[in-house]
C-alpha cells in the first residue's frame, strides 16, 4: 500500500454548513469576505462555510481528519476564531506533509442573501491566502429543504493536491 503523500495527486472534499445566528449583531463572513446587511452565521469561530470547506478538503485529501480534530469546539482557544487563519493554519499543515494545493473549486448554497456580487471576492481572498486558483460559485436551494427556507448557509468544495511520487 502507498504512503499517505506518497502519490503524485490528491483529491479532497470538503462540506460543513451553519444556521444562521440569532445575533443581529454577528456578521456573514465567507471566504474572508464580510457580506453586509445579511444575518451571520452560528457557530463556536466566525462560522465561515466556505472557509471552513476548503480547510476539510485540503484536510481529507492529506489525510490529515477534519477540522473538529485541529480545532475542537469544545476548546475555547478556537472561541470566535478567525476561520481564514485556521485555514492558513491547514494549509500549512498541508505543505508540511509535502503535498501543494493545485486549486480548488467551492460552491456555496443558500437560498438568500444573493452571493453572485461577492463571489470573486472571496475567490480572490481565498486564492491569495493558498498560493493558488481557487473558484467560488453561489447556487441557490430553489426552497427545498432547511437551506431553501433559508435557515442556513452550506458549502461544498473540492481540492487537487500535488505531492512527491
Amino acid at each position: 500500500m502507498t504512503e499517505p503523500g506518497a502519490v503524485p495527486w490528491r483529491v479532497g472534499q470538503g462540506f460543513d454548513v451553519h444556521r444562521f445566528s440569532g445575533d443581529p449583531g454577528r456578521p456573514l463572513v465567507l471566504g474572508g469576505v464580510a457580506v453586509p446587511g445579511a444575518p451571520g452565521l452560528a457557530g463556536h469561530s466566525d462560522a465561515d462555510v466556505l472557509a471552513h470547506a476548503v480547510a476539510e478538503a485540503l484536510l481529507g485529501a492529506a489525510g490529515l481528519g477534519d477540522l473538529g480534530r485541529h480545532f475542537p469546539a469544545a476548546d475555547p482557544t478556537w472561541a470566535g476564531a478567525d476561520s481564514m487563519e485556521l485555514l492558513a493554519r491547514v494549509s500549512s499543515m498541508v505543505e508540511g506533509h509535502g503535498l501543494t494545493l493545485v486549486n480548488a473549486d467551492c460552491t456555496v448554497v443558500c437560498e438568500r442573501p444573493r452571493l453572485a456580487d461577492h463571489t470573486d471576492e472571496m475567490a480572490r481572498r481565498l486564492a491569495d491566502l493558498l498560493g493558488a486558483p481557487v473558484s467560488v460559485k453561489a447556487k441557490r436551494a430553489e426552497g427545498l429543504g432547511a437551506l431553501g427556507r433559508v435557515e442556513g448557509i452550506a458549502c461544498l468544495a473540492v481540492v487537487l493536491l500535488a505531492g512527491v511520487a
